[in-house]
């Protein structure tokens, strides 16, 4: 009676109503973090498991392809590193110093060139099934590694003293733009290195599989279709507008090729959600490298 009559029982009913939204929401809040986190140990259980079918799948494709010899060799291990343990095994490579002309390093195109296949025996093999990659060796033949960086240069041979290992194959460095295209899901970001400066993305209304009733199959193909160019039209009109001095473009195989664009490299990624969530996942995968130990 008393809280009536002072007018604060709606405050308590108010107060009320506000801790039960804000419950919720923090139920919310922790329901999604610990989507992520399920999300992210189940993608690096993929990862793994793709790596051991990589792995499996050049073992028989050398084994079909190959002479007796090279049948009977696989690679001791492949990973997919990033971010500081990339970095840590980039310093042991560069911390190698040989001779005059002691250290090769290659950037092989589909296979290693005949004229430096006798330095990396007996594994020339597996660098072939490694390629495209940079693949470096020693005189002495200590340390022979293949690698698939993020932005593979164009093929070249060099003997050197050290290994030859840019930055910024590897790493993101500089200026640049990473945009993402899925058929129904565009995002765009400008980067100085790691650091995202700018943002911008949108979901398209694109058709799913077509269900019994209404439209025909046809009808409803001929309409997602249109959906799907006009979405590609609005994200051509983007790039043309920000029209950046370096472009990666990453995402779906089957649009990839619909946009005339100057990039730096063109990648089909698998990373799906809503676009920024999307787009740092497709990040987080463009700027890996593939270690191949031989």
């Amino acid at each position: 009676m008393l809280d009536e009559l002072l007018g604060r029982a709606s405050l308590k009913d108010e107060l009320a109503d506000l801790r039960e939204e804000r419950d919720r929401l923090q139920a919310q809040l922790d329901a999604e973090q610990e989507r992520r986190k399920t999300a992210v140990r189940d993608r690096q259980e993929a990862e793994e498991r793709v790596n051991r079918l990589e792995d499996r799948i050049a073992d028989l494709e050398g084994q079909l392809g190959g002479d007796d010899d090279e049948a009977a060799r696989s690679f001791r291990g492949r990973d997919r590193v990033r971010g500081e343990r990339l970095e840590e095994i980039l310093g042991r490579l560069r911390s190698v110093r040989t001779i005059e002309e002691g250290a090769l390093t290659v950037a092989v195109g589909n296979r290693l060139p005949a004229e430096v296949r006798a330095p990396f025996e007996p594994v020339a093999a597996l660098v072939d099934r490694a390629a495209p990659c940079l693949a470096v060796t020693d005189d002495a033949g200590v340390v022979t590694v293949a690698l698939e960086p993020s932005l593979l240069p164009e093929p070249f041979v060099e003997w050197g003293d050290r290994f030859r290992l840019e930055d910024e194959w590897f790493q993101p460095r500089g200026p640049f733009a990473l945009a993402l295209v899925r058929s129904d899901v565009f995002a765009y970001g400008a980067y100085e290195g790691d650091e995202r400066v700018d943002f911008e993305g949108f979901e398209s209304d694109v058709k799913g599989a077509h269900s019994k009733g209404g439209f025909s199959q046809g009808r409803f193909e001929r309409r997602r279709d249109e959906q799907i160019d006009s979405h590609l039209d609005r994200v051509q009109a983007i790039l043309d507008e920000r029209n950046p001095e370096r472009l990666i473009l990453v995402g779906e195989r089957t649009v990839l090729d619909d946009f005339e664009a100057d990039t730096v490299a063109t990648v089909p990624v698998d990373a799906t959600g809503e676009p920024e969530a999307a787009l740092d996942d497709a990040f987080r995968s463009f700027w890996t490298t593939t270690l191949y130990r031989l």
